[in-house]
């Protein structure tokens, strides 16, 4: 008799916390009709579960998500129960993935493969049945064998024909499709809700899942929902029937069924393509990891399903899955990771950032192990615990983000965590001035502040000093051959080639690029030295303004804030920063150096349109496709300024994905609140935010 290997405790308490969480993530989302968790956490979460079950045999219950298709309908409305069960799909997350689902049904029956792709819509899963080529019915997917009937709802969807356009229609014909919410609608929707107070959706799915669950038809129509057809059921699919049963027609394919669909008079997906491999498939894959970008609606992966549909009825279902098709998601840009430790990095301006490591997950295609947690205030948000799970997040960004924290899956024993209060690089306490969200260093010989003043100093937007990167900048303070960014231009060729990993050539490239940079402009120059909310932008502003150093050292508060562009927080920065002996010894030492402290004739780049001149902006939760630290960047270029906290001299609010408080905070104060797409058009216009009061 074989002997069953003991399961592991930690195994059996993990089987268990993922069952709970992914149970309370299906009555979330099926039964309070208010999704808790991203479908990318969910796949990562629900896939991680069965890895377990499959090492660990003796961890399934018979309650596990695992053995059911789906959750149970929400109240409400009336159960249905399908004619045909709507299975839901198994997913690949990689190449490796798809050939062994291939491997998988070439086994059971081996044949020719050709597939059909189609762009997995992110939406919510309808089954509408004709009858003599009438609506009679529609309905949610549910657990795939009870759903919930939404009729009424469903006759709203002007993509849906209530008849169908064929003469004579089939006796009875189920078409399944996906209802969608289009993106342009999906931020329409979102703005209307804020401007009302209400909470906003996380995304089209939960927007249109959310929609066609309201009791009111009339909301439902005025949400203007989309609908792509993608499978139709014939009466022979649920009982015998003579070939002829539909006016003579019997498609044999997957594609033949969307041209039946689409000549009956339903809005089809146009970028279905037949692939003739898994090479094909990967080359649409790829094409479309990229082009869904610019569609006006969200999806989510590409569906691959064998187009002969005789084959698909031979190889058939799992007890949850049909096994001719599959799910290729596209890589996650969320994902569950577990906080290991928490390091803490110091900026040139001596803002503390917490910065969070992470068992690695995989996220957007590459292996993450760190992500940023911001500041000491969006800490106190997330109310991180050591030892927490987390929500990390990858949206077009170099570095990922915590964005959620699952107090779920919280430690008993987690203790919260806490910035230090003094600085991790020099010892000094640490300070965080009023309407601040950022702890910072003061000690001006801080070793980490004086690195990255260095590296800000050789940044490409500045001196460009190619070669001068964050690890040669900290041997040489290592080492005692700069204290300062004037330093740098003593170093010589032949104590740099003495170094570690440094060479003859390398070092003579170095002190070449050093002595180019003499030569960069003033405006260069005045945004390298760093001084607080002087971005590029600024920097140009005040470098045209001010044709040298001196001329700008005399410049008053009331002389900068009376610049277009410049408000009295950049001037006061501007002002307390010349004033600081050490600052006007530094440039002192710069001049005797050689570098433009002045303008020379026309070397300025000419002045660039300032759509946000004189704007305050605040940056609350995740935009879609920019970082914060790219958002506000790009906003500084326009003339605005970010700052971290709202109040009445705030502009405008831009909101993403998990808002803080601050959106509250600007709704009680009746400040204009804008998604992501409404900050790129400003971005290029001179047109402003709709303020309080304003008419039009």
């Amino acid at each position: 008799m074989q002997r069953v290997a003991a399961v592991p405790a930690k195994v059996e308490q993990r089987a268990r916390e993922l069952r709970q969480l992914i149970d309370r993530a299906a009555h979330a989302y099926y039964v309070l009709d208010a999704p808790i968790l991203e479908d990318a956490i969910y796949d990562q979460l629900y896939r991680e579960l069965i890895e377990l079950e499959t090492a660990y045999p003796s961890v399934i219950v018979p309650g596990s998500p695992t053995q059911r298709i789906g959750g149970r309908p929400a109240e409400g409305f009336l159960a249905v129960t399908h004619r045909i069960p709507l299975y839901s799909l198994d997913n690949a997350f990689d190449w490796g993935d798809l050939v062994a689902w291939e491997e998988r049904w070439q086994k059971l029956r081996p044949a020719e493969s050709v597939y059909l792709c189609e762009l997995k819509i992110d939406g919510l899963a309808l089954a509408l049945t004709y009858e003599a080529g009438v609506l009679v019915r529609g309905a949610t997917r549910g657990d795939g064998i009870t759903g919930e009937e939404i009729t009424a709802n469903v006759r709203t969807i002007r993509a849906i024909p209530l008849r169908l356009a064929v003469d004579p229609p089939p006796p009875w014909v189920e078409v399944r499709g996906e209802a969608f919410l289009p993106t342009a609608r999906f931020e329409a929707l979102n703005r209307e809700r804020a401007a009302q107070g209400e909470s906003q959706f996380a995304n089209p799915r939960n927007a249109a899942a959310g929609t066609l669950r309201q009791l009111d038809p009339q909301v439902v129509a005025g949400r203007r929902l989309d609908f792509f057809a993608y499978a139709l059921h014939l009466p022979a699919d649920w009982q015998p029937q003579p070939a002829d049963a539909v006016s003579g027609v019997t498609p044999t394919s997957q594609q033949a069924n969307l041209a039946l669909l689409r000549q009956w008079g339903f809005k089809v997906n146009p970028y279905a393509q037949v692939c003739p491999n898994l090479a094909a498939v990967q080359a649409y894959y790829s094409h479309w990891s990229q082009a869904r970008l610019h569609l006006d609606y969200w999806t989510d992966g590409v569906v691959v399903k064998l187009n002969d549909l005789a084959l698909q009825q031979a190889l058939g279902h799992t007890q949850k899955s049909p096994r001719w098709a599959i799910a290729w998601k596209y890589p996650a840009e969320e994902a569950v990771a577990e906080v290991l430790s928490i390091t803490v990095q110091v900026g040139r301006t001596g803002a503390l950032t917490p910065v969070a490591d992470l068992t690695p997950v995989r996220l957007a295609g590459t292996t993450v192990t760190r992500a940023t947690l911001h500041n000491g205030e969006r800490l106190a948000e997330l109310d991180l615990h050591w030892g927490d799970r987390v929500i990390v997040r990858k949206a077009g960004e170099i570095i990922p983000e915590v964005v959620r924290v699952l107090p779920e899956l919280r430690p008993a024993d987690a203790q919260p965590y806490r910035l230090p209060e003094h600085c991790p690089a020099c010892g000094q306490a640490v300070v965080q001035a009023e309407e601040e969200a950022v702890t910072r260093c003061v000690n001006p010989h801080c070793p980490a502040i004086l690195r990255e003043s260095l590296v800000h100093w050789a940044s490409r937007d500045a001196l460009n000093i190619e070669g001068l990167g964050e690890r040669a900048a900290g041997l040489f303070l290592e080492k005692g051959l700069v204290q300062s960014i004037p330093d740098l231009y003593n170093l010589r060729v032949e104590a740099i080639a003495s170094l570690e990993r440094w060479g003859q050539k390398s070092a003579e490239n170095l002190v070449a690029a050093l002595d180019r940079s003499r030569q960069q402009p003033w405006s260069r120059v005045l945004y390298g030295l760093g001084i607080r909310h002087v971005g590029q932008a600024i920097a140009q502003i005040l470098a045209r303004t001010f044709p040298s150093a001196d001329d700008l050292a005399q410049a008053t508060v009331a002389d900068l804030a009376a610049l277009h562009g410049i408000g009295p927080e950049i001037a006061q920065a501007v002002v307390q920063w010349f004033q600081e002996p050490t600052h006007r010894q530094l440039l002192q030492r710069l001049a005797a150096a050689g570098l433009q402290l002045h303008t020379q004739g026309t070397d300025e780049p000419p002045a660039t349109p300032q759509p946000l001149a004189g704007q305050t902006v605040v940056i609350t939760g995740t935009l879609p496709t920019l970082s914060r630290s790219k958002a506000k960047q790009r906003i500084e270029q326009a003339g605005g300024k970010v700052t971290e906290s709202v109040s009445t001299r705030t502009s405008f609010l831009v909101v993403g994905a998990d808002p803080g408080a601050k959106l509250q905070r600007a709704q009680s104060l009746g400040i204009p609140c804008l998604g992501e797409a409404e900050l790129l058009h400003l971005l290029t216009t001179t047109s402003l935010p709709h303020q309080p009061g304003d008419s039009f």
